[in-house]
């Protein structure tokens, strides 16, 4: 395992900011660390790059332990790179001696070769004599990045890294960067607010809140199979019915669903079911429901539905079924997992539908 963090916590005087943190990647992974402002997100990367030291717990890269309570290897000599939010390049310097600023112990050949590189790769080719205030932000990112991968680290460290770049470049520069890291295998941790910027990166992604972790998965099972409602909220757009379970099925206002058998739940229950906009799909056949409110998106139009006992769900179709306001519909509930609540609860009951 590459980067392995067992159980640490960190924290300030009496504050405690990272509480039982455990996670690990493997060579040419990448892992997020998702979460609103004052999570611990950062915290928890600052301590894996060594500027932080541990109350608790063990991180560990390449079998090498980084950090103990009592014992912290210095920043520089972890093989760690890292990618800062305002890019922190040198603005006296080019592009080119900025990339090579980590690599000056190799011979000026070698030097020179791997800056080419690195500049091949991140799309910079022409731009080595220009100055950082010369290039676009995106630009200024890809030069960070090319710096940071120099010395080949063993894991690269990525804090807030598309936060100044706007929509567009921010989607364009996950795509490219994903693709680069993949290609040379790096390990990768970022932190990010974003849901979307950690679902188009990440392999892994572990969601935080008032310092825990409160769960490490694809970003795939995280959206569609959430182990409590702060999840849920946090990764995207979500509504509840009520749904009464009795004798293996489901039943709520959009029919009946049956219960797989290892699904946790005996006898008569009364809980919510959380329904994505995705997990709704038009049809003639199915119960009706009143269109209550539209946003266009281009390729899609989510929809705000009023279902027969006056719950409202949100419902994303494409833009090609064009339906108004106040339309009645009929719908079919097209959910692959079936996420369930007790509302006496936060934990979901889950199981595949």
């Amino acid at each position: 395992m590459r980067l392995k963090v067992e159980d640490i916590e960190l924290g300030y005087g009496e504050n405690t900011v990272v509480k039982g943190l455990s996670f690990a990647l493997d060579a040419g992974e990448i892992g997020c660390l998702l979460g609103a402002s004052g999570c611990g997100k950062t915290t928890a990367l600052r301590a894996i790059a060594g500027f932080e030291p541990l109350r608790r717990g063990l991180i560990q890269i390449d079998g090498r332990k980084m950090s103990t309570p009592n014992k912290r290897l210095a920043p520089e000599h972890r093989g760690v790179g890292m990618v800062f939010q305002d890019h922190a390049l040198f603005p006296h310097l080019t592009v080119e001696d900025n990339v090579a600023f980590g690599i000056r112990r190799l011979k000026p050949a070698q030097r020179r070769a791997k800056v080419r590189e690195l500049l091949r790769m991140t799309g910079l080719e022409g731009y080595q004599a220009r100055y950082p205030h010369e290039l676009s932000g995106g630009q200024q990112q890809r030069v960070a990045l090319a710096r940071a991968l120099a010395p080949e680290p063993a894991v690269l460290l990525m804090d807030e890294p598309f936060s100044n770049l706007d929509a567009g470049l921010r989607r364009q520069m996950g795509d490219d960067i994903r693709t680069m890291l993949k290609a040379r295998g790096t390990a990768t941790l970022l932190v990010t607010h974003d849901q979307q910027e950690a679902f188009a990166l990440a392999d892994r992604i572990g969601l935080m809140h008032g310092g825990r972790l409160l769960q490490w998965d694809s970003p795939y099972l995280l959206y569609h199979r959430p182990i409590c409602r702060y999840v849920a909220a946090f990764t995207g757009r979500g509504s509840y019915i009520r749904a009464q379970a009795e004798h293996g099925t489901l039943s709520h206002a959009l029919g009946q669903s049956s219960l797989p058998e290892e699904m946790p739940i005996s006898g008569a229950s009364e809980l919510e079911l959380l329904i994505r906009p995705d997990d709704i799909r038009p049809d003639p056949n199915g119960p009706r429901a009143r269109i209550v409110a539209r946003q266009f998106q281009g390729a899609d139009i989510l929809y705000r539905l009023e279902l027969a006992t006056g719950e409202q769900v949100g419902a994303l179709f494409p833009s090609h079924d064009n339906y108004p306001e106040g339309e009645s519909i009929g719908i079919v509930l097209d959910a692959q997992h079936l996420v369930l609540f007790d509302p006496r609860e936060s934990a979901a009951i889950e199981s595949s539908a």
